[in-house]
């Protein structure tokens, strides 16, 4: 997947979220059912070293873990990556405890119709997921993929959990260590990345950057510290063009706004990346009108869908290599006016 493609790619953002829980089993089948080629799980640690797959190693939000008395007395504050979190931290767990866990919804307001699937399943280790693409794989008879994303890198290692070295672990006992045309590795921290790669995994590396804020892991190797909007610039690209295959950026970042906030057409970004030799995801496309653009929102109704075929569209104009989506037929079906 390294480099430019010839259409982009539509990577089910957790699956597919705008329809069942996030990354539960029904989410990430759905994914694959509605045409999307990738999908993307998130990995956290337990305590006792196995890799789960949550949007954030704290989930209240995104599990029943609250209506447990057993786990009643888990609840703590923390500081993760610079924010200070209350809830329950998959860290505090051991995955036969976490195995009693049920997905919710973690959009309530947004999706409520998806909150008559809380409680039905099960969270899942990434194992499941790599088994779940496997199956699907075979189904369809097409070979699908999946876009890990690594959290909280810097954070983990420094309560003992070297993710990097468990995700080589895991990926090599799921038969997934030579997979390279299928295998897509990412992170906000660019180090954990490079540990990954100079341990020699044949996959094709992501860097994700905020429109804002800095890495938890910068300063790196001792250079300055750089936020993302540095490693936007062409003096940041280039340095990503040696580390990394491609970017993944907000979705802001590839829209141009007039004076008025209005979008007008896509940025440079993209143009920039390629130049390079670095392929461009964006993240997240959705229909809400809570998360479009102004000029494509269409009512004060943050859970109605807006004109998301025409920002969907401006975002594509842009060349984009791959896009993250939480409704993979939207994604598929856009792909699909632009290419006509």
């Amino acid at each position: 997947m390294n480099g430019p493609h010839p259409r982009p790619l539509v990577i089910g953002h957790r699956g597919a979220p705008g329809y069942r829980p996030e990354h539960s089993a029904a989410s990430y089948r759905l994914a694959f059912e509605l045409g999307a080629d990738l999908v993307e799980p998130d990995i956290v640690a337990t305590s006792d070293g196995v890799l789960v797959v949550r949007h954030e190693n704290e989930i209240s939000g995104t599990t029943d873990v609250a209506r447990h008395p057993e786990f009643k007395k888990r609840k703590r504050t923390k500081v993760v990556d610079g924010q200070r979190l209350t809830g329950w931290f998959t860290e505090d767990f051991t995955w036969a405890e976490l195995s009693k866990l049920r997905c919710v919804e973690r959009l309530k307001r947004v999706r409520p119709d998806n909150r008559e699937h809380d409680g039905l399943q099960p969270i899942l280790r990434l194992r499941d997921v790599l088994e779940i693409v496997d199956e699907e794989s075979r189904r369809r008879g097409r070979d699908l993929g999946v876009v890990v994303e690594i959290k909280h890198a810097q954070y983990f290692l420094g309560i003992g959990h070297d993710l990097a070295a468990m995700l080589l672990e895991e990926l090599a006992a799921a038969g997934w260590s030579d997979r390279p045309e299928r295998l897509v590795l990412e992170s906000f921290e660019l180090g954990v990345l490079d540990r990954i790669r100079g341990a020699g995994l044949p996959a094709s590396y992501v860097f994700l950057t905020e429109s804002a804020g800095a890495p938890a892991d910068e300063p790196l190797n001792g250079a300055p510290k750089r936020g993302y909007g540095w490693y936007r610039s062409d003096e940041g690209l280039d340095l990503l063009a040696q580390r990394v295959d491609g970017i993944s950026v907000a979705k802001a970042d590839l829209i141009r706004l007039d004076a008025f906030g209005r979008a007008t057409g896509p940025t440079s970004l993209v143009q920039r990346a390629h130049d390079r030799g670095l392929s461009v995801f964006t993240w997240t496309l959705r229909p809400e009108n809570r998360y479009l653009s102004s000029r494509f929102r269409t009512s004060a109704h943050p859970a109605e869908w807006g004109d998301w075929q025409s920002e969907f569209a401006l975002v594509l104009s842009s060349a984009v290599d791959g896009i993250f989506v939480d409704h993979p037929d939207l994604g598929v079906a856009a792909r699909d006016a632009q290419a006509t």
